[in-house]
């Protein structure tokens, strides 16, 4: 019998208690990078030839190949029949070359054909001709409405954008043609909404609800959509249009036309989704409906961390998501998915060290049946998701979970990370255009590599090991990510990190619920919707996170919007990095600088007044700076004043308010329904009591006007109407209303007197106009009034007895159009002009400012001079601007 030699030694695993060994990265061995190469040279490919040449393209196919093939058979000769095992251990042998040509290669093979699709065929030529055409398209995606934008003082009409796929086209010619072109589906969403919904599986799951509910997305016409039968439409359904084709609006999209659907006709279905597709469709209502009854936000929310159906997201909350980089939250992500393998497998976290975690080990399942639930629930999840590339890249980049459980080895993860990249651009080329294709594998790349070292060293520092992880995995997302996102936004978030910290627990809960929410719906609804309703909790939680930070004062910074910026970025991120090192081996110092970065965020309104001297602490009237847009604030006194007007923007007027320390609003008056006068409304009610809202008689334009009756009834806020004559008080603060005029009851006989005035023509002239006093001080505030009006208010009784002001609202953004007799006789020291920086209209007009000036005023204008307030009493004024 022999013994064991004086050299042996254990097994590596031997104390590891498991067989096989624990997976500590110092055990496994450096990191395999082999396919790092061809997967970023792929990448890189992809995206330059997909619009390349054909010619090009079959080139540098032709060129990578023979040159791996000379490569391989070097390799070969020079080494022998062991070549493939011994040079593929070097990083850069002509083996690792030749690998990284092929996959070159077939990126731009794949690319090549990809994009010449979008160039051939009878639609791109019927395209360039913008012809009219009658064509069967097959639907790929959920429809969605366009989001709300505020042009000027209206609401850019919505719209309705499907994803589609012409398979058959007539020419205006009568010619018939057979293809498979993606095109983008435009129709008009107002006319749509008149027509009675379609009948028959065609509608899915019926119209999707919760658009009409609750406080809505915002001035725009969204809400009158919901029951659009176009938005019920599921993906694999076949439609009949005619519509007229445009050329894609830029390059490098992956459609090759758009098609233009007007009129107010139902969609022609000509072919029956999928029994898949319906399926989906049917637990995605179902979902939908079990959240009904939940919070705005909530409701909005849970659909969207489930399975991705953000339809409910309102522009104001998706405004507030973008501004603290929570955006991820917002749509179907891996991580969101990587939560439920979790339950399943085990964290990934663990993973990296033991593979029997989760559910399986409890029900007996072993190793590879795991994985084979693990797959199941992948293709799950990308079947209820729709099988977008978003969801793709979030199911591939999530599955990489799957892999470390079944290895049990961290050293595996960035291999599956480049195998799903290079998998993902060779399927789908477009992808490697595509920015949340780019943040999804910087985000999870950064997760892998650079958060493991920095929570081992904040753990060798003393922190927590929860807190080091949350720390380190928030902090290394962002620093990957953010001259990325910083090229998208050209603004950067100083709230970020800390924003996804506070929500990184409330996630895992929400999403978790959410999922359960949607399996149990279909078969035991009530369950649903006590699952939903404590889902709500989180989410509720998320959304309130997502709104107090970017309603801060200091929540970002403007950044240019390049990549000259994005490296200017990224090199600050490497120096925050490497001061960041040596300032946790100073405690004492590495709290100060978190305490700086606090109030620089918070800018607390005492010290920012000590700082700044803006706003003084006895301003008695202030003109917010909210863009091309107009908000003034009259203080009431303790906390409270009275608005007027709100912008166009809710986080603009909401952080001008907080500035000011506005916290109670007796009364909100709008002058009248223009967007750039009422889209902010929701900033002025956030977490403020208010009294009363007050609203000029002509309530057009009607879909704004609906609007701001919609927001009041939701928070339970009376509105009544501002007529002439009117005189209020509150604090030291009175008012009166000079315009518009009472309207005639209909049918009434005509009071004995003056002639009353003529009815508004618009809504400009139908405005609020008040003249105000607080402190001894005079402001005449006009609203949008036009010459007409002017010229009629002084005719009027007020107008007559109206004498000099000390400050006046100019009319109109200080526009051309002004009476100069009203500007003469109100003869300000101070006139304001609310207006948007390079804005389009050419606010204020040089003659309006003129004779401003040869009036002895001084003028003052948001788009220059910032917010301004204005203070002081009978003699003097004291005006300070932000």
């Amino acid at each position: 019998m022999r013994g064991p030699t004086p050299t042996s030694r254990p097994p590596v695993h031997a104390g590891s208690g498991s067989p096989l060994g624990a997976a500590h990265p110092r055990q496994e061995g450096p990191t395999d990078l082999r396919l790092v190469p061809p997967a970023l040279a792929a990448w890189a490919t992809a995206a330059v030839t997909l619009d390349a040449p054909p010619g090009w393209v079959a080139g540098a196919v032709a060129l990578c190949v023979a040159l791996a093939g000379l490569l391989l058979l070097a390799g070969r000769d020079r080494a022998g029949g062991a070549a493939p095992l011994r040079l593929l251990r070097s990083p850069w042998s002509k083996t690792s070359v030749a690998a990284v040509l092929l996959c070159v290669a077939a990126a731009a093979a794949s690319s090549g054909l990809h994009g010449a699709d979008l160039r051939r065929g009878p639609i791109p030529e019927s395209a360039r001709q913008y012809d009219r055409v009658t064509a069967e398209v097959e639907v790929i995606s959920d429809p969605r409405l366009t989001r709300p934008r505020i042009k000027g003082n209206h609401a850019a009409p919505t719209a309705i954008l499907l994803d589609a796929e012409v398979r058959h086209v007539e020419r205006p010619d009568g010619t018939m043609a057979r293809t498979r072109t993606p095109v983008l589906l435009i129709v008009d969403a107002r006319q749509s909404r008149r027509a009675s919904p379609p009948s028959g599986p065609e509608a899915g799951a019926g119209p999707r609800p919760g658009l009409g509910s609750g406080p809505e997305p915002g001035p725009g016409a969204a809400h009158e959509q919901a029951g659009s039968p176009w938005l019920s439409l599921l993906p694999s359904t076949r439609l009949r249009v005619t519509a007229q084709v445009a050329p894609a609006l830029g390059g490098g999209d992956r459609i090759a036309a758009v098609l233009r659907v007007r009129g107010s006709g139902p969609p022609v279905v000509v072919g029956q989704p999928s029994a898949t597709q319906r399926f989906a469709g049917e637990l995605r209502g179902r979902l939908r409906a079990a959240t009904d009854g939940l919070e705005p936000d909530a409701r909005a929310l849970l659909p969207g961390l489930v399975v991705g159906d953000t339809s409910r997201i309102t522009p104001e909350l998706d405004e507030a998501f973008r501004a603290t980089d929570l955006t991820h939250i917002l749509a179907v992500s891996g991580a969101n998915f990587t939560i439920v393998l979790a339950l399943l497998i085990g964290p990934p976290g663990r993973a990296q060290r033991i593979e029997r975690r989760g559910l399986a080990p409890r029900l007996g399942l072993p190793l590879r049946a795991t994985a084979l639930c693990g797959g199941a629930l992948t293709l799950g999840f990308v079947i209820v998701c729709r099988p977008d590339p978003s969801v793709l890249r979030a199911a591939a980049c999530g599955s990489i979970a799957l892999l470390a459980i079944a290895t049990g080895r961290r050293r595996s993860l960035i291999p599956a990370l480049a195998t799903a990249v290079l998998a993902l651009v060779l399927y789908d080329p477009w992808l490697a255009r595509s920015y949340g294709f780019l943040l999804s594998v910087l985000a999870t790349g950064a997760l892998l590599t650079l958060a493991p070292r920095w929570s081992a060293a904040l753990r060798g520092r003393g922190v927590p090991p929860r807190l080091a992880e949350a720390l380190a995995a928030a902090g290394a997302a962002q620093a990957v990510c953010a001259p990325v996102v910083a090229v998208l936004s050209a603004r950067v978030s100083l709230v970020a990190v800390p924003c996804n910290l506070l929500v990184e627990f409330a996630v895992a809960p929400a999403t978790v619920l959410g999922f359960a929410t949607l399996t149990t719906a279909p078969w035991a609804m009530p369950v649903a919707k006590a699952l939903a309703w404590c889902a709500s909790w989180p989410t509720g939680w998320i959304a309130d996170i997502a709104r107090a930070g970017a309603a801060l004062p200091g929540a970002g910074i403007d950044w240019p919007g390049s990549w000259t910026g994005a490296l200017l970025l990224a090199g600050a991120m490497a120096a925050l990095v490497f001061v960041g090192r040596r300032l946790l081996r100073h405690p004492w110092l590495s709290g100060a600088c978190a305490v700086l970065l606090l109030l620089v965020t918070v800018q607390p309104p005492p010290l920012t007044r000590v700082i700044t001297g803006w706003p003084p602490p006895d301003w008695r009237f202030a003109m917010c700076d909210v863009g091309q847009g107009d908000a003034t604030v009259l203080a009431a006194g303790d906390g409270s004043a009275v608005v007027v007007d709100a912008g166009p923007d809710p986080i603009l007027v909401d952080r001008c308010l907080r500035a000011l320390g506005v916290t109670r609003v007796p009364l909100v008056v709008l002058t009248h329904f223009h967007a750039d006068h009422v889209a902010g409304l929701p900033g002025v009610l956030r977490g403020r009591s208010v009294g009363a809202i007050e609203t000029t008689g002509l309530e057009e334009p009607l879909d704004q006007a609906e609007f701001v009756h919609r927001q009041a009834a939701a928070r339970r806020i009376p509105v009544t109407r501002a007529v002439a004559g009117e005189r209020r008080r509150t604090g030291g603060l009175d008012w009166q209303v000079l315009w518009p005029p009472p309207s005639p009851t209909p049918g009434a006989a005509p009071v004995p007197g003056p002639m009353p005035e003529p009815e508004p023509e618009g809504p400009n002239d139908a405005s609020v106009t008040l003249l105000v006093r607080s402190a001894g001080v005079t402001m005449l505030m006009l609203g949008d009034l036009e010459p007409p009006a002017q010229q009629a208010l002084l005719r009027s009784p007020a107008g007559t007895a109206l004498k000099a002001v000390d400050v006046l609202k100019v009319a109109h953004h200080g526009s051309a159009y002004q009476d100069p007799e009203l500007i003469r006789r109100a003869a300000p020291r101070l006139a304001l002009i609310s207006c948007g920086a390079d804005n389009p209209y050419g606010h204020p007009a040089p003659s309006t400012t003129a004779a401003l000036e040869a009036g002895g005023a001084q003028v003052l204008r948001t788009d220059v001079d910032g917010a301004v307030t204005v203070g002081g009493g009978d003699d003097h004024l004291l005006i300070t601007r932000d």
